[in-house]
């Protein structure tokens, strides 16, 4: 049940929820949309918009709806509509459209109120923790002596013109491979590095860098903490969005099979 709930609403939400199309090419006078394509490419499990595509991949996909339409023309052209199989496939297309399209419309009557999203938000804080982090840089080298060097360059820097000085060091000495970026290594988390490099980079204060080499298996890197955020619990206002639809979709499957169950004491269901 839960895979055909699933399967029904990304039907319908593709039908319904599709942006207004442009013309992308003209046969036998039936016009292709962006949508056409859009749809082709959902199809295939494409998890981007055609005007993200790069011109050669678009022309490919584009050829493709093209051959697509020149086949349906040639289809519907043999008569097939008047097939016994066409006329049974569409009966159960007819049936999954309708069950498509209803599901959308029982979900888009179901609403979830900022006091409800707010009342999950403090029942379940736990599940909104976000964990200590720490925006460092780093300069990699591979003796003890070349890290030391660089600590005491670092160490004759004024501090309002550290960082600086640190990424103009790593670019110009640096092995690692964020040396073009100043060393940048981004926001990060505990564990999300090697141990020696995680403890050496979380016990300093923004601002500050590491007195003496740390060793990893890499080599010896000299680090610098750009900022530390200290472990929080995520805003209400960030997740309430996020909330809402979880409930919305939490509300529409109890729903559904609530539904579902009212109607199987009225039918009558015979197994074989």
């Amino acid at each position: 049940m839960k895979k055909l709930i699933m399967a029904g609403l990304s039907a319908a939400t593709l039908a319904l929820s599709l942006p207004a199309s442009d013309v992308l090419a003209t046969v036998n006078s039936h016009k292709i949309t962006k949508e056409d394509v859009q749809s082709v490419l959902n199809a295939m499990g494409a998890r981007t918009s055609y005007d993200a595509l790069p011109d050669d991949v678009k022309k490919k996909v584009l050829d493709q709806v093209i051959e697509q339409q020149l086949l349906q023309e040639k289809a519907l052209a043999s008569g097939i509509e008047k097939d016994k199989e066409y006329k049974e496939a569409l009966e159960k297309l007819k049936k999954k459209l309708a069950l498509d399209i209803w599901m959308k419309k029982q979900l888009d009557t179901i609403e979830v109120s900022d006091a409800e999203a707010k009342k999950a938000y403090e029942e379940h804080k736990n599940a909104f923790q976000r964990p200590e982090t720490v925006h460092a840089r780093h300069i990699l080298v591979k003796t003890e002596a070349e890290a030391k060097q660089i600590i005491e360059e670092l160490k004759k820097t004024p501090k309002s013109k550290l960082k600086t000085k640190f990424e103009e060091l790593a670019k110009a000495k640096s092995t690692g491979p964020s040396a073009p970026r100043g060393g940048d290594l981004g926001t990060f988390g505990r564990g999300q590095m090697v141990k020696p490099f995680s403890d050496a980079a979380f016990a300093l204060k923004a601002g500050e860098f590491t007195q003496t080499p740390v060793k990893t298996q890499f080599g010896y890197h000299v680090i610098y903490v750009e900022e530390k955020h200290p472990a929080q619990t995520v805003p209400f206002d960030e997740v309430k969005e996020r909330i809402k639809q979880n409930l919305k979709m939490e509300k529409f499957k109890e729903n559904i099979k609530k539904i579902a169950q009212e109607l199987r004491t009225k039918a009558k269901i015979k197994y074989q």
